[in-house]
């Protein structure tokens, strides 16, 4: 078997093996993994491909080369806790790609992140996934590679994992509310996904709003009276939200897929939760009487955006007291914050290719790697600490962020020195959010993504797990331009 820089990099463990179909299974140490050996096991077939859809509504013109898994837009994917999945991805797109599994701790070769993780799937290629579900909760996937491109043209699917003691919540319904805008002209065809002036600013926003890939905002019947689990995702690639509902018996119940213990939303800094891309929660909705109706907004828009509305029909429900219905808490590994080592990282503009660490030689394989392929950013303009992710005009792997070992605890400080949102994402781990020095007043939660606003320090902690793990802004663009870093565990 052919030994590559990759390799090397990764301290030795190989990224696939030289078979039928490249894998990550069985290259990583059992003490890594989050299940035992004897976990149930799925096997799962899994296509990214392209497909014409009318994206602009049922009379509008079609669009072709939308992206999607499977051949269906949002797909949903639902198994039980403690489930491990075998996943035999195939890329039928023209372009390559991967597969990240958001929000799931796994072993770090099936993270999906080229080239620190894998090489990238080249269309007609193979990959098989090692996925464990450790964790109940809400989450999804998606490509790791010309990711503004791909899930700008809607490549993304829902991961929702079970647990059978969540039915003690006795919700009487569940609404899925997935927020991601077009980038579409109006006869239907693509516009550029990436502007240079929205990838120095906020991000490059689309043209039409949509919730669940559909113009007209959904009609959800729920029973009235009955206490209704809306689950919402911001897929898009740029969009910041803040959700909220015209009820006031309202509970935020989970974050990113994590319970917390119930808080009414009115108790929320304006009545609303602040999601950015990539940001997941779960809100429990009481129903009023038969025939009336509840709105879901985005009241950051200028003028409140309408996301989706239940409307109650009688079901023989009767009306009693509202009170929230907890989810069971979460089992993920906690940080021991009286053992945790500080580290503070600035969020920043970047100062330009010329960073902290050398670009690697022109002839190097991992230069040609990065090279050839499309999961670099054409320039640079974000930093963390000073130091940028690769782009074209700045071919480099940089150093990692920090050397951390498994198994300890860290506290992770964000400094927000921008003048955008910066919605942070740390792959392979749940953290803690400690505090966030604008809203003193947050109750503390589990995370994998966290939003750091202008001038704002937030405090994560996290016990850290062996593996590379890339840390990075979730508005695609800022990723794409520099806003990616990675810690490396050992």
């Amino acid at each position: 078997m052919k030994i590559s820089r990759r390799s090397l990099l990764l301290g030795g463990a190989a990224v696939g093996v030289v078979s039928f179909v490249p894998s990550a299974i069985g290259q990583v140490p059992a003490a890594f993994d989050t299940l035992p050996a004897s976990a149930p096991t799925r096997n799962l077939t899994l296509t990214a491909r392209e497909i014409d859809a009318r994206l602009l509504g049922a009379d509008g013109p079609l669009t072709r080369r939308v992206c999607a898994y499977d051949g269906e837009l949002f797909k949903m994917f639902r198994f039980q806790r403690g489930t491990r999945l075998v996943v035999d991805f195939e890329n039928a797109l023209p372009d390559p790609t991967t597969v990240h599994w958001h929000g799931i701790r796994l072993p770090y070769l099936s993270d999906g992140v080229p080239p620190l993780t894998q090489d990238v799937v080249e269309p007609g290629g193979h990959f098989r996934y090692n996925v464990p579900l450790p964790d109940a909760g809400f989450y999804f996937i998606h490509p790791h590679c010309d990711e503004t491109g791909q899930v700008g043209r809607g490549l993304a699917a829902l991961l929702v994992v079970d647990d059978p003691a969540e039915a003690k919540a006795g919700y009487d319904a569940e609404c899925f509310v997935v927020v991601k805008d077009w980038r579409l002209a109006p006869d239907g065809k693509w516009l550029d996904m990436t502007t240079d002036d929205g990838a120095a600013n906020a991000g490059t926003f689309g043209t039409i709003r949509a919730t669940n890939g559909k113009t007209t905002p959904p009609r959800v019947e729920a029973p009235a009276f009955g206490d209704v689990r809306v689950r919402a995702l911001v897929a898009d690639a740029t969009r910041v939200i803040d959700l909220g509902c015209d009820s006031d018996d309202a509970f935020l119940i989970a974050v990113d897929g994590q319970a917390l213990p119930p808080v009414s939303l009115n108790a929320l800094p304006n009545g609303v939760w602040r999601m950015g891309s990539a940001m997941r929660a779960d809100v429990q909705i009481r129903m009023p009487a038969p025939g009336e109706e509840v709105k879901i907004y985005d009241y950051r828009s200028d003028e409140p955006y309408l996301l989706t509305t239940l409307v109650a029909v009688d079901k023989g429900k009767r009306k009693t007291p509202v009170k929230p219905r907890p989810l069971p808490a979460p089992q993920v590994p906690l940080p021991d914050l009286k053992k945790a080592q500080k580290l503070e990282f600035l969020l920043q503009v970047s100062a330009g290719p010329t960073a902290v660490s050398p670009p690697l030689p022109a002839d190097d394989p991992l230069s040609k790697a990065l090279a050839n392929s499309l999961c670099v950013g054409s320039t640079t303009h974000w930093a963390i600490s000073r130091d940028s992710w690769s782009t074209r005009e700045d071919l480099r792997l940089p150093p990692p962020l920090a050397r951390m070992d498994h198994g300890a605890s860290y506290i992770v400080s964000m400094t927000n020195v921008t003048k955008h949102v910066h919605p942070m994402h740390l792959h392979g781990h749940i953290f803690r959010v400690l505090s966030h020095s604008k809203k003193p007043k947050m109750p503390q939660y589990l995370a994998d993504t966290v939003i750091v606003e202008p001038n704002e320090t937030v405090e994560i902690a996290f016990k850290a797990v062996s593996g590379n793990w890339v840390f990075h802004c979730h508005i695609l663009e800022h990723m794409d331009t520099g806003l990616m870093g990675w810690f490396k565990v050992a």
